[in-house]
């Protein structure tokens, strides 16, 4: 069908371009053999024709392809901004968790500083009221032995220690050198040892 409508069209731009020769006073066998001539020459002008319209519709097939799958990549202008503005949604629920998450750590983190904080303050408060206090009133014995040594306290001593090195008893040398708090030894302090060698 499609061949009916290029033939004369074709024998039309071959007559104007003078493939097909115009009848002149020729002998019908030469005419005849031109005619065959012109035949044969439309007849492979028609083949290459039919050819190339096969090249070109496989073309525009191939082509109407890639069209139809590029049509379906790209999204449409509404379609980004939805998207867009799903992103940004998503962003701002992950921003308020995470601002929600940093706050919750920073007020735990605060709770704990604060009883850190009221736990040093409450042992500042308890050393200066043991340090207000005034001690307790010691009361001293004179019943020592009068006679003994002198001894000087060196770094580690303690009354007991100086009591085993000396010979002499712990509340002897407590009630002789009147010491109120016998854990508080003074390096280079000179201590009576009643009853000491």
């Amino acid at each position: 069908m499609r061949y009916v409508v290029v033939v004369p069209l074709l024998v039309w731009s071959l007559l104007a371009s003078g493939i097909v020769r115009a009848q002149s006073a020729m002998s019908p066998a030469v005419e005849l053999a031109n005619l065959r001539e012109d035949v044969r020459l439309v007849l492979q002008r028609v083949g290459e024709l039919s050819l190339r319209v096969e090249q070109l519709e496989t073309e525009n097939a191939r082509l109407t392809k890639a069209t139809a799958g590029a049509e379906r990549s790209y999204v449409t202008l509404a379609q980004l901004n939805t998207a867009i503005a799903d992103l940004s949604r998503d962003l701002k629920a992950a921003d308020a968790a995470n601002k929600t998450e940093v706050l919750s750590t920073v007020a735990t983190q605060m709770e704990n500083l604060a009883r850190q904080t009221n736990a040093a303050l409450d042992g500042v408060t308890r050393a200066r009221a043991a340090a207000a206090t005034p001690p307790a009133s010691v009361t001293f014995s004179d019943n020592f032995p009068k006679d003994g040594v002198s001894y000087t306290v060196v770094a580690g001593d303690t009354v007991s220690r100086i009591a085993q090195k000396t010979g002499g008893k712990l509340t002897d040398i407590v009630n002789a050198n009147k010491l109120a708090d016998p854990t508080k030894l003074r390096v280079g302090q000179v201590l009576f040892i009643p009853g000491g060698k």
